[in-house]
């Protein structure tokens, strides 16, 4: 990922066609790795380099604050979170400092007077309230109480974004979060239909972990374990003998995945591994190792000492991606 993507010049990855959130994600792979292994070494500072670099105003974000700040909260969140996980491998408090920071500023965006809550996801804008920012609303929120003594502001809200997620409506009939809410005239908001993403499922998995240890209260387990067995059941997310697919992949989406769509499939990996580590028996692994091994066999550019990957993990390779890259990264990292 680093030899094919990375730019030091900018400390992010793909500077040039990869959105920001997904560099932001990136990151959170290449920090996850570290924190599993141990790892440490150049890594440190490309860390530092990214940290550095991209915590500075760009030229787009609307009010110029900074320390990763941007014009829409799931954008922040990513960020927000990253800046979490450096916390837990540095002990700086200042990393945490800026996730907080990061959350005062989602949480400016909280309105009840429409869809009776959640956080707006387009600041600019004040629309559209999605399932991807506020589940990652929630699980910001809850790793920060998890990680200040003492704390109970950052768990009433952690516990209030998961009751309005709850009650939203975009769990579908068939258990999945759909991509948000649509309004009505009077305010009040429904479903909208669009499509399931995997990483709509598997953010809600990391939020409801984060919950649980803060809590101990098993209910965070038992709806998370229903999301991703809605998940493992669903003919249109598992295909292919069991691989995890987003629906772009498939036949019905001749265009296929845009660069945002390549890392979802990561994203749910590594939160499903986080649920699977608090649950009796491991369930879930034997799910992520066949995924790994049918991507190492079938999605793996291979020849010539390459490791470089695909969007889909049942193969066949075409051609990589920054996106499709930190994904499968994800899915390593989520067995280690």
């Amino acid at each position: 990922m680093n030899t094919a993507f990375y730019s030091p010049t900018d400390g992010r990855w793909s500077p040039n066609d990869a959105a920001w959130w997904v560099s932001g994600n990136a990151f959170q792979s290449l920090l996850d790795y570290m924190s599993k292994t141990g790892t440490r070494g150049s890594y440190t500072d490309q860390a530092l380099q990214i940290f550095n670099t991209q915590r500075a105003p760009v030229p787009w974000w609307p009010q110029g604050g900074g320390e990763f700040r941007a014009d829409s909260t799931d954008d922040t969140g990513w960020w927000a979170l990253a800046m979490v996980r450096m916390f837990d491998l540095t002990g700086d408090q200042s990393y945490l400092n800026i996730s907080m920071l990061d959350e005062a500023y989602i949480s400016q965006y909280w309105s009840d007077s429409v869809c009776a809550g959640g956080v707006y996801v387009d600041i600019r804008a004040l629309s559209y309230k999605n399932a991807i920012a506020n589940q990652l609303y929630v699980q910001l929120c809850a790793a920060l109480h998890n990680r200040i003594p003492g704390d109970t502001v950052y768990l009433e809200r952690a516990v209030t974004g998961w009751g309005w997620l709850r009650a939203s409506g975009m769990v579908n009939d068939d258990g999945l979060f759909n991509d948000g809410l649509a309004m009505r005239e009077d305010n009040t908001c429904f479903n909208n239909g669009l499509p399931v993403w995997t990483y709509n499922q598997g953010v809600i998995l990391g939020a409801a972990a984060e919950l649980y240890r803060a809590t101990k209260d098993t209910s965070y387990l038992t709806f998370a374990r229903q999301i991703a067995d809605s998940v493992l059941s669903s003919k249109s997310l598992i295909q292919n003998d069991g691989i995890l697919t987003e629906s772009c992949e498939t036949d019905d989406h001749p265009t296929g995945c845009n660069g945002d769509q390549q890392i979802f499939k990561g994203i749910f990996a590594r939160n499903l591994a986080d649920l699977d580590s608090l649950v009796e028996g491991r369930p879930y692994r034997s799910f992520l190792e066949a995924n790994a091994r049918r991507a190492y066999s079938n999605d793996r550019a291979g020849g010539g000492g390459s490791d470089l990957y695909d969007v889909s993990w049942a193969g066949p390779y075409v051609a990589s991606s920054l996106a499709k890259q930190a994904s499968v990264l994800s899915l390593w990292v989520a067995l280690i």
